[in-house]
């Protein structure tokens, strides 16, 4: 394991399982799955998250024109494996560059609402639906959270009782219209990952968000 592993609720620094503990702990959230430091771009380490991933890997399938894959982080350990994971990717948008994160977790986790700059994670289907999305062939009705921060937009919906959340800055960019957006899995399509177009390592992962 290399560099510092942080609460995925907060972002803080997480203490090692030792003597008398068996979990990673958070000073503010007690035991927590810790995320792993974030992986650059590259075929190899993208291959390593989708190893030890027990949640999907969801990427947009074809990127859109333009568009890099810039990063990926887990949550978990070599006990649990991946219970989390978050992939990046930008590309050119109505106002420049936007970034599109794609995170796939166990409701309640507390990755996607980090990244996501927001506290509820509950979605509320009592408002009208965004749209639909194709995940891994299947439809995904999303909701998109009105709490979160004006910068930003954030759908949230599950797929087979595993959360998912799609996080774009800046808010409103094209690249996030649930009714044109197909995911893979890259669990399903580790075959393709040394042909993805690959960028930088996005800082996001690297600093968490800001709200």
């Amino acid at each position: 394991m290399r560099g510092d592993v942080r609460c995925p609720r907060c972002g803080g620094r997480v203490s090692a399982p030792g003597l008398f503990a068996d979990d990673w702990c958070c000073p503010a959230h007690g035991a927590v799955p810790p995320l792993q430091p974030a992986l650059p771009p590259g075929p190899e380490e993208l291959a390593a998250v989708v190893r030890r991933a027990k949640v999907p890997v969801w990427m947009p399938w074809p990127l859109p024109v333009g568009w890099l894959y810039t990063g990926a982080a887990s949550a978990g350990d070599a006990r649990t494996g991946a219970l989390a994971t978050v992939l990046a990717c930008a590309g050119p948008g109505p106002q420049g560059t936007s970034e599109l994160l794609l995170v796939a977790e166990h409701p309640g986790l507390g990755l996607g609402a980090h990244l996501a700059g927001v506290t509820g994670t509950a979605i509320d289907e009592g408002k009208p639906a965004a749209g639909t999305a194709l995940a891994a062939g299947l439809p995904v009705t999303l909701w998109r959270l009105a709490e979160a921060p004006p910068d930003r937009t954030v759908l949230i919906g599950d797929t087979d009782g595993v959360r998912l959340w799609l996080i774009t800055r800046p808010e409103g960019t094209a690249a996030l219209n649930p009714e044109e957006l197909v995911l893979a899995d890259l669990r399903e399509a580790a075959s393709e990952l040394e042909f993805l177009p690959y960028g930088a390592l996005t800082g996001t992962l690297l600093e968490g968000p800001h709200p």
